[in-house]
């Protein structure tokens, strides 16, 4: 049986392989200059409004984004589940946005309206092409014959293995969102030290600043050297670049990549949506390799696991 997948416009998906690939995608909305814009149009030439979004911010436009809610969730997937189809649910990491408990607040919602379906939500433990790597890799195993539930059972398998690594060009933008101080801020902008950032092994997944590079050929060196030493048959995957109006130094990165073993690289405009956290100049790399979580954060895993099967088993009862 096929199932109807759904994630949040922070997968970076272009619109042509999203339709192609039959994902539906639930836009993000940013605020600026008091007027509500979509941060994805399945019809609008991304790009151009990327560069247009991200100039906007390099003289100081400060968007501002809200979480997707609960109401939409179940607008979207209600057409499916009444056509007989279940439906999955693949957000940005909980750690980054509320739009995880809003999906989960939507699977207990649908799931009493249409008893007789399924309705599975995924933390990607990502953002951006991370997330929308496993968008993908969704689809695949659904149009391979896999059902929602196998599907699922497969992304909480494996979602920790996509291994992201993040680096920006300004640090005024993570001080607004609160991830480094005032004073780190303005140091490290004096110094040109390029904060190292990675997709973490929580829980509620997030992104956590791992080291620093000086200067911005050392900080994209910096990317290059954790491909190598975790990406895992490269040649055998789709590896993943997301840039915020720097695609010069996304193709180069590219082309390094490809001298590195990796064949399949797809790059894009970073998604508006966690740009307008990061800012402009950002660079993300995202690839497979080893789980990210320690030893004890796969058992707080687990535990917290155990304890949402049973309280899903309390609600049926």
């Amino acid at each position: 049986m096929s199932f109807a997948i759904f994630t949040d416009s922070s997968a970076n998906l272009p619109a042509d392989l999203a339709k192609k690939r039959d994902i539906h995608i639930l836009s993000y909305y940013y605020l600026l200059d008091g007027e509500l814009h979509p941060c994805y149009l399945a019809d609008a030439p991304f790009e151009e409004i990327a560069k247009k979004f991200y100039a906007a911010m390099r003289v100081g436009a400060a968007p501002t984004t809200s979480l997707i809610t609960e109401e939409r969730f179940v607008e979207a997937a209600t057409p499916y589940l009444a056509a007989g189809e279940d439906a999955l649910f693949l957000t940005i990491a909980g750690g980054l946005s509320g739009t995880l408990d809003q999906a989960c607040n939507a699977k207990k919602t649908l799931e009493k309206a249409f008893p007789d379906r399924k309705v599975f939500v995924v933390d990607s433990a990502n953002a951006s092409l991370g997330q929308g790597l496993w968008a993908l890799k969704a689809a695949d195993l659904r149009d391979e014959g896999k059902t929602c539930e196998e599907t699922y059972a497969y992304l909480e398998e494996n979602v920790y293995t996509l291994n992201s690594y993040v680096t920006v060009e300004d640090l005024q933008y993570l001080r607004r969102g609160g991830r480094i101080s005032a004073v780190t801020a303005f140091a490290g902008s004096l110094l040109n030290i390029k904060p190292l950032i990675k997709a973490d092994g929580g829980v509620r997944p997030k992104l956590a600043i791992y080291g620093k590079a000086h200067g911005r050929k050392k900080a994209i060196a910096a990317l290059v050297e954790a491909f190598d030493k975790l990406v895992e048959n490269p040649a055998e995957q789709t590896i993943a670049i997301a840039h915020a109006d720097c695609k010069e130094e996304a193709e180069g990165l590219a082309e390094t990549l490809r001298s590195h073993g990796a064949k399949d690289i797809l790059i894009e405009y970073y998604d508006l949506c966690t740009g307008a956290h990061i800012g402009p100049g950002t660079i993300a790399l995202f690839f497979l390799g080893p789980d990210r979580r320690t030893e004890e954060e796969k058992q707080t895993f687990l535990q917290r696991a155990k304890a949402l099967l049973h309280l899903s088993d309390k609600d049926k009862s």
